[in-house]
């Protein structure tokens, strides 16, 4: 009887032995909140710095009471995409309400955010048409990009010299930019006049993620557009909006907002508008009530910027010499660069033995040789949380006569 032959299937524990070998497997934890930020991980309680829930509105009874009584008002699930029956009032409510808040014409709700940028895309542009993507951007742009089939122009991080002499060689009639507003690894901030001023020039359209920046950033956490005075009046039609609503809101879901008629486009092309399932409505009224919160509490924004100044200049002079750095970031997002995967796993793995949750963020994710703890700050914390978490780095950072990539016990 002959053999069958051999299959690519047998070939993925391989291929997953590799992964481990490299550390680069990653695996699930089960969690539950405890509040105040401390997580139950996997039955163990720690005191989180992983989570984009930057105002700590996550847990919030108002958004609580609001999503218990969406779903006694319109039940738990949408039922049909919005372009059938999905588009409950309490979803047009929330766009229109978006809108209002971040100072732009109109805007459109999304179940998921990873599916809007992955879809509205190739709704912009498309085979022909020019794309220009900052190299640190999101994977959900980045994808969006390749489903688009437009001829992609990657430029280096931030280096809009080079992004300007891409545009002016360009001779395609479309063009769009694309860039995270605030950049999710390295949490610096996106130089979005410059970018703007650079898509006037070479007749662009600018798709801005401000995923990590709406809701902390801007008057009253209305984003990074508001934050450089690019809204209502001084709006310009040729930036199209996008931010998440799972993060600084704590719910779930995403919208982009901008000139009506482009959004009106966008509504009538985005695949995974026209063809998912709508947002439940209870979400939305969650929402409602998160943006109520947001734009009320400033003292949230306020202790997120008075906890960035604490771990910043406590750790600054502490690891001087230890060949760890702490990337500039003026927002919630602290990276901590260590080099190489097993030193960011180590680390990871002590601070969890002092209690402390901060996850170890290695490639693809980031660029090779950059593996870093992603340090995520929440206004659920405290001054003396933070002070607990710097301490607990510097005592396991090596010491300057130490290799820098063996952390000390």
């Amino acid at each position: 009887m002959t053999e069958p032959a051999p299959s690519w299937l047998d070939e993925l524990p391989a291929h997953l032995q590799a992964l481990d070998a490299a550390h680069l497997l990653r695996r699930r934890r089960v969690v539950r909140p405890l509040g105040d930020g401390y997580l139950s991980v996997d039955g163990e309680r720690l005191l989180a710095f992983c989570s984009n829930d930057y105002l700590g509105l996550a847990g919030d009874p108002a958004l609580v009471a609001a999503a218990c009584e969406g779903a006694r008002h319109y039940g738990v699930g949408s039922g049909a995409s919005p372009m059938v029956s999905g588009h409950s009032v309490a979803n047009a409510a929330l766009e229109e309400e978006l809108a209002r808040f971040v100072g732009l014409p109109r805007a459109l709700y999304f179940y998921a955010g990873f599916a809007t940028n992955a879809s509205v895309i190739p709704a912009l542009v498309g085979e022909g048409d020019a794309l220009f993507s900052d190299a640190l951007n999101h994977a959900c742009l980045i994808d969006g990009a390749r489903l688009s089939k437009a001829t992609i122009h990657r430029f280096a991080h931030a280096d809009l010299d080079q992004l300007g002499r891409q545009l002016a060689a360009c001779t395609a009639r479309r063009k769009l930019v694309l860039s995270d507003a605030v950049f999710s690894m390295d949490g610096d901030v996106a130089d979005v006049p410059r970018l703007l001023h650079l898509c006037e020039q070479h007749d662009a359209l600018l798709l801005i993620d401000d995923a990590h920046g709406f809701g902390v950033l801007g008057p009253q956490g209305r984003g990074t557009l508001a934050q450089f005075g690019l809204v209502g009046a001084t709006a310009s039609r040729r930036v199209l909006y996008m931010a998440t609503l799972g993060k600084a809101l704590g719910v779930a879901g995403a919208f982009v907002a901008g000139d009506a008629t482009l959004v009106e486009w966008l509504l009538q092309k985005t695949r995974s508008y026209t063809f998912a399932t709508a947002a439940p409505a209870l979400l939305a009224e969650a929402l409602r009530a998160s943006l109520r919160c947001g734009e009320r509490d400033d003292w949230r924004r306020a202790r997120l910027a008075e906890l960035v100044g604490v771990l910043r200049q406590r750790l600054h002079a502490g690891l001087a010499g230890t060949g760890w750095r702490l990337l500039d970031s003026p927002t919630p997002i602290q990276p901590l660069i260590v080099g190489d995967n097993a030193t960011a796993l180590a680390l990871m793995d002590g601070l969890r033995q002092h209690g402390l949750w901060v996850p170890a963020i290695r490639p693809p994710t980031v660029p090779a040789g950059t593996a870093r703890l992603r340090i995520a700050l929440s206004a659920a914390h405290s001054v003396a949380d933070v002070e607990r978490l710097a301490d607990t780095i510097l005592a396991l950072s090596p010491r300057p006569s130490q290799n820098p990539q063996e952390p000390t016990a």
